[in-house]
Order: structure tokens, then sequence, then C-alpha cells
């Protein structure tokens, strides 16, 4: 579902129209602007929120916010990738994960 610029700003008590316009411009957040307005996805009102806690609850400076963010970004596909290789490993035959498992050293 898509959340409009004015109805996410509204529903983050501390989120300041100027600060997400900037956060926009240096793609920080990136909405879909085919519909004409800034709308966002879930996905990016939650990294919204995010940003708002690191700058405002935890007093990142805006300088820092993209690499951080950054680093949260490749955990994520981190974790993508890891979970494609696990069910790729459990979608093999018993004596292929085993094989697996002997390599890494776990059983």
């Amino acid at each position: 579902m898509m959340m409009l610029m004015d109805d996410l700003i509204a529903a983050i008590d501390d989120l300041k129209r100027e600060d997400l316009e900037v956060w926009i411009q240096t793609a920080l957040v990136q909405p879909d602007e085919d519909a004409g307005a800034p709308a966002f996805t879930e996905i990016e009102c939650a990294r919204v929120q995010l940003i708002c806690t690191l700058h405002y609850d935890m007093d990142v400076e805006v300088a820092v916010l993209p690499v951080i963010l950054e680093l949260i970004d490749q955990l994520h596909e981190t974790r993508h990738r890891l979970r494609s290789l696990s069910n790729a490993v459990l979608a093999q035959d018993e004596d292929v994960r085993a094989a697996i498992l002997a390599v890494l050293g776990t059983k």
C-alpha cells in the first residue's frame, strides 16, 4: 500500500517536511513519483521511520546517515542471499546436504 507524503508526515510525529524533502533529494529514500506526487511504499515508510529514529532520537548527523543506511542495506542483502543459499542447500539430496555441512564443519 502506498502512502502520500502528507500522510507520511502526519503519521510520524517528529518528521519535518523539509527533512523528508532533503532525504528524497539525496536519495536516502526513494518514493514512487509516477502518480505526480511522491508516494511511499511500506518499505520506504519504514526506512523514513528508521532515518527519523537515527536522526531525531539518536542524534546521528545527516552526513553519516548514508553510511549507516548503506551498511543496513548490505546487511539486508546478505541476509537475503544467505536465506536463498540455505533454501538451495535444503532442496538438495541428503548426500549433497551432508557434503556441504561437512565442508562447513557442522553436522
